[in-house]
């Protein structure tokens, strides 16, 4: 089996995408440029589009018909950008929680959960547990999921990268700036050296169109599912390391950050190790980053927050199993003695909390009791 990964260009689509794509690689081939990669396919579509609806735009007669192009141009704008960074403020003195929760109205044509979760830059996973029973391959036209864009922020130093392997999330937090930009991630896969560990680093380096050299037990792993790959990969679109990669210096430098060129894996546990980002995400923080920029890697499956105006929030996402027969939604969570005293404490709903540790939607949740008033006993 060739190791390279394979596209197909069948149907109505791949009509319409065959001569733009043939036309594209010869244009990249003239202009030396050495990968055909998704976000030049995305930057010449989007090109094109905008210049044949500006045509018609203007070649158009009736005030209803260049009111319908310009809203189907509108359309076709938002299709073909990418997804930005989910950014956020700082919270204020003694609050941990960023984010706004969002809602998405699946379309009559559905669409896969990986999409509409590459739509809001948010994890596989986080979105499949944020709407129990959603189907997560085709979602039912005209069900309402939730974006879980909210979320409290890690209890660590709010300096550098902050991973939390647990929740599947990067938190960035720029220097000199009040804000935090949240990436979702993919981690290693279970296995024996597949697992991705906590440490506290720095980055030692980074490189644009990196190679990738697979490790021993990698090509012995993938010889076994009759895959045969080379001692080393070279740059560009069959190297499944992306078009950016961010070397951590714990561990002798094996571990990095770094993009893909899948088309699916973020919020999922699929890597040998590293951590995986979309490609659009690693170019942004491949560009923010530098040699020393402090890495912080948990696994906090966890989080509590006494808000300052009273709410007592919970975030609780599944543990990362250790064996392939763990089901996640039921391994226990230990409470270290910071969160035990808040889950003792009198303001907290002690039932409400545990319901919502058995629950693990990975949204902040209020577990404040509530007083009952005399004039409603």
């Amino acid at each position: 089996m060739n190791w390279k990964r394979t596209r197909s260009l069948n149907g109505k689509s791949g009509a319409f995408l065959r001569p733009h794509l043939q036309y594209l690689q010869i244009l990249c081939t003239s202009l030396h440029y050495p990968t055909l990669s998704p976000s030049i396919i995305q930057t010449y579509l989007f090109i094109t589009i905008t210049l044949y609806l500006l045509w018609t735009l203007v070649m158009i007669k009736t005030r209803f018909s260049r009111w319908l192009t310009f809203f189907t141009f509108a359309a076709a704008v938002a299709l073909a950008l990418p997804a930005k960074a989910n950014t956020w403020p700082l919270p204020s003195a003694g609050s941990r929680l960023v984010g706004e929760n969002k809602f998405h109205v699946v379309e009559n044509d559905g669409g896969s959960l990986e999409a509409i979760a590459k739509k809001y830059n948010v994890g596989f996973l986080a979105l499949l547990q944020a709407n129990p029973g959603v189907d997560p391959y085709v979602p039912r036209a005209g069900s309402v999921l939730t974006i879980p864009l909210q979320t409290l922020l890690p209890d660590a130093p709010r300096e550098g990268i902050v991973i939390n392997i647990a929740e599947l999330r990067l938190y960035y937090y720029p220097p000199g700036k009040n804000s935090v930009t949240v990436y979702p991630i993919g981690i290693g896969q279970l296995g024996g050296d597949t697992l991705t560990p906590t440490m506290v680093t720095t980055v030692s380096d980074k490189r644009a169109n990196p190679t990738w050299t697979p490790t021993a037990n990698i090509r012995a792993r993938y010889k076994a599912q009759g895959i045969e790959l080379p001692a080393v990969v070279p740059a560009g679109p069959d190297n499944p390391m992306g078009h950016h990669a961010i070397r951590l210096a714990a561990y002798g430098g094996v571990y990095l950050l770094h993009g893909t060129n899948a088309d699916f894996g973020i919020g999922m546990r699929v890597s040998s190790g590293c951590i995986r980002l979309r490609d659009d995400d690693i170019k942004t923080l491949f560009s923010q980053v530098t040699p020393g920029t402090k890495v912080n890697i948990i696994n906090t499956p966890i989080k509590v927050s006494a808000e300052p105006n009273g709410a007592r929030l919970v975030e609780v996402h599944q543990p990362l199993s250790e064996k392939i027969d763990d089901d996640p939604q039921l391994l226990p969570i230990t409470l270290n003695s910071a969160m035990q005293s808040f889950k003792d404490a009198a303001q907290t709903d002690a039932e409400v909390m545990q319901h919502v540790m058995d629950v693990r939607s990975g949204m902040p949740v209020d577990v404040r009791r509530h007083q009952v008033s005399p004039q409603t006993l």
